[in-house]
């Protein structure tokens, strides 16, 4: 890589890309440099923090909601930020990363909300950050469209969605980047380039620089993120209380913290949504060494499980008391050309959505725009002219720490079809991903790395407890990959199949979602071949 740019101390380890100047100015670097040094340290301590509350854990600490807090959950007064310019209504959120298709399709779907998302939905390749940055950009500025292959334009409409950006979480690194040597966060990265040139040009427009925080395991991270608003706020000249942030309760240790995170971003809070995947995906990640926290094939834990109900349920009254909106999942459906299938998934998906709307969500995620009716319609009848559903504060709801936890009533053995369907996931989505598509079309669904991840810790933690043979398992993959070197040819098999033994077929459970998966040296092999 060459060095294109020093500013502030701060190297661009990339060669220059179409327009990347418009974003990498040195001013935009220098407020990056700003907010790494005043808190680039306290992210490495969150970091250890997560490694130290692991060890506990998995040392037989028991996870439970905190004394400590006790005072702020029980006291009945405080309440969060009233909801911002285009966050009054949030029945219908669509996702997805900031290609330029995706940025046109989803602002016009119909949809309140489009959540351009820097993390699970996008490769961390350097020009699907920085595209993703202009395409917002151009989008702010309307001066955004896109030509399919067969010569079709699309054009962005008058009623568009307003975005929210979901930056990538604390635990990750922007290789790109480099201050004094060392990478910077990603999560600096990917909020500080669009909150500098966004921020006030959404202001402008009658909205506002709005996020969407992952991976956050308890307050004290949220403390941090409160603490980059306030200064980003300051440094650019922006009331402070501007910025919006939608937290994803997507890690069990969250869930016996919303109140904790809600109280402690109060001022830029705008609620709290569920995330199905990634929330089992911490479940087995957190006690994955214990044989009674075994999930069965990931397909037969729905929402309706004991646990995952008391998980939503909970982040609905918690939500509710706090004046605070609470989101709903995603339907991951993608239309299909048989008409009986592509009934058969709206029906599902409508059925998901009413159940989610009578439990009080104020609205929910989908995938696609072709599922923004269907959400759209089921909100619509339960909240009746109204903008949301916070009136419904759930007073019904009365969940203990045991019921967060009680895994063990749908503990089943895992089936030949699940191992196999973990294995074709995981497969078919690094080959993707290692090429630089983040989204991706499988089986039906809109599939990210958040599935990915519990496809291939499933797999781990069957193996850790001799749930499944060893070699029948490599054997499975044999097959896959033969499967889908036929599908595609050109595809990168080797290279997926390295990333699925080497974070699902060891002892120890390792990330993959990293810099050492991904930009080290894998990428590099797959840019070369593309």
């Amino acid at each position: 890589m060459t060095t294109t740019a020093t500013t502030h101390r701060v190297r661009v380890l990339a060669a220059p890309g179409d327009r990347h100047d418009e974003i990498l100015t040195p001013e935009a670097l220098d407020f990056i440099a700003c907010l790494d040094a005043a808190f680039g340290h306290r992210r490495a301590d969150i970091l250890k923090e997560r490694l130290r509350r692991k060890d506990r854990l998995v040392s037989g600490s028991p996870l439970d909601f905190s004394i400590a807090t006790a005072a702020v959950r029980a006291d009945p007064d405080w309440r969060v930020a009233p909801p911002a310019p285009g966050l009054e209504d949030r029945r219908v959120e669509i996702t997805g990363p900031p290609d330029r298709r995706m940025t046109v399709n989803a602002l016009n779907s119909g949809a309140q909300v489009w959540m351009a998302d820097f993390e699970d939905a996008t490769a961390p390749t350097w020009s699907n950050v920085i595209g993703g940055q202009l395409n917002l950009l151009d989008a702010i500025e309307r001066r955004i469209d896109f030509t399919t292959p067969e010569g079709k334009v699309y054009r962005l409409g008058e009623d568009l969605a307003t975005i929210v950006v979901r930056p990538r979480g604390w635990h990750l690194l922007e290789e790109h980047l480099e201050i004094d040597g060392r990478p910077v966060p990603a999560s600096l990265v990917d909020f500080g380039l669009y909150f500098f040139h966004c921020a006030q040009r959404q202001i402008d427009a009658g909205h506002g620089p709005y996020f969407y925080l992952p991976k956050l395991e308890n307050a004290g991270e949220a403390r941090l993120w409160n603490d980059v608003f306030v200064l980003a706020q300051e440094l650019l000249g922006i009331p402070r209380g501007t910025i919006r942030a939608t937290v994803l309760i997507e890690t069990v240790t969250a869930a016996f913290e919303m109140e904790e995170i809600l109280h402690t971003l109060r001022e830029h809070s705008a609620g709290l949504n569920a995330g199905r995947w990634d929330y089992l995906f911490s479940i087995i990640k957190t006690f994955g060494h214990r044989t009674d926290f075994q999930l069965p094939d990931r397909a037969q834990v729905t929402m309706t499980a004991p646990f995952m109900r008391a998980y939503t349920e909970l982040l609905v009254r918690t939500c509710h008391k706090r004046g605070a909106h609470a989101i709903g999942g995603m339907a991951a459906h993608v239309p299909a050309k048989d008409p009986d299938v592509n009934a058969a998934a709206l029906a599902k998906v409508r059925l998901d959505k009413e159940r989610e709307a009578e439990d009080g969500f104020d609205g929910s995620w989908v995938a696609h725009p072709a599922l923004v009716p269907v959400c759209r319609e089921v909100f619509d009848a339960v909240l009746e002219g109204r903008s949301h559903q916070l009136d419904r504060t759930r007073e019904d709801v009365h969940v203990r720490a045991a019921d967060l936890l009680s895994v063990r009533r749908i503990s089943a053995p895992p089936t030949a079809e699940g191992v196999r369907a973990n294995v074709a996931i995981s497969l078919r989505y690094f080959e993707a991903w290692l090429r630089g598509q983040g989204a991706v079309a499988l089986y039906g669904l809109m599939e990210d790395a958040a599935t990915a991840e519990i496809a291939r810790v499933q797999l781990w933690q069957w193996l850790r407890h001799r749930r499944i043979d060893r070699d029948a398992l490599l054997t499975v993959i044999d097959e896959e990959c033969t499967a889908l070197t036929a599908e595609r040819p050109y595809a990168l098999v080797p290279e997926a199949r390295a990333v699925l033994e080497r974070v699902a077929l060891g002892r120890d459970l390792p990330a993959f979602f990293t810099p050492d998966t991904y930009s080290r040296h894998l990428v590099r092999r797959a840019e070369v071949r593309s």
